[in-house]
């Protein structure tokens, strides 16, 4: 009963919508109104607000770290183990692929994927975040390399953590992020992926 508390609250913890809370604060438009639609840090750089963009990103990461900094501090007063910290992070990035405060309709889930890995293990976190640093700066496709990241995040995490639960998560959380990326993952087959830099067609409406 204990561990199915944590992963509803981790979800709850993951749902919060950042894109959405930072665009009505700044006074921007929906993101889920232009661009690729998509509730998250890169749809809302679209408006030209680099400090919501970048608030969005903090806050969709600090949850997912939140997450699971706070089951591994206070967890194990609870009887938590390593199957609840797994839980819990999987549960905090479903939420922001899948949240209940959106109707179910989230972002791509990079950025909270992130915040779990630095809260499993900063090690994790930096050497994920390392391999997309170098991908972004070779190909110059943010999209190359939130894949490259999340393929590239189990193995760090068998590394790191060991062949347990919590790398289970975090292989299952790479499978949705590739999924999310389908269109992505078209794009840059055929070629049509915008670069890092690249000028956008798709421009938010007035606020």
């Amino acid at each position: 009963m204990t561990s199915v508390v944590f992963g509803v609250l981790a979800y709850l913890l993951g749902s919060i919508p950042f894109a959405v809370v930072v665009s009505r604060a700044f006074g921007l438009a929906d993101p889920r109104t232009f661009g690729s639609g998509n509730p998250g840090a890169t749809n809302v750089l679209r408006t030209g607000n680099k400090l919501a963009a970048l608030l969005t990103l903090l806050g969709d990461a600090a949850k997912g770290w939140l997450a699971v900094f706070l089951i591994q501090l206070f967890g194990p007063q609870f009887g938590a183990d390593n199957s609840d910290i797994a839980l819990v992070a999987f549960a905090a990035f479903y939420g922001h692929l899948y949240p209940v405060f959106l109707r179910f309709k989230g972002g791509k889930g990079v950025a909270t994927a992130a915040g779990v890995l630095l809260g499993l293990s900063p090690w994790l976190g930096l050497g994920a975040a390392l391999v997309w640093i170098v991908t972004a700066a070779a190909f110059r496709y943010s999209s190359l390399a939130s894949l490259a990241a999340a393929a590239a995040a189990p193995l760090l995490s068998g590394l790191i953590l060991g062949v347990d639960i919590r790398t289970m998560a975090v292989l299952w959380m790479g499978v949705l992020i590739f999924m999310r990326h389908g269109e992505n993952i078209r794009k840059l087959r055929v070629g049509t992926e915008r670069r890092i830099g690249q000028k956008k067609d798709d421009q938010p409406p007035a606020s």
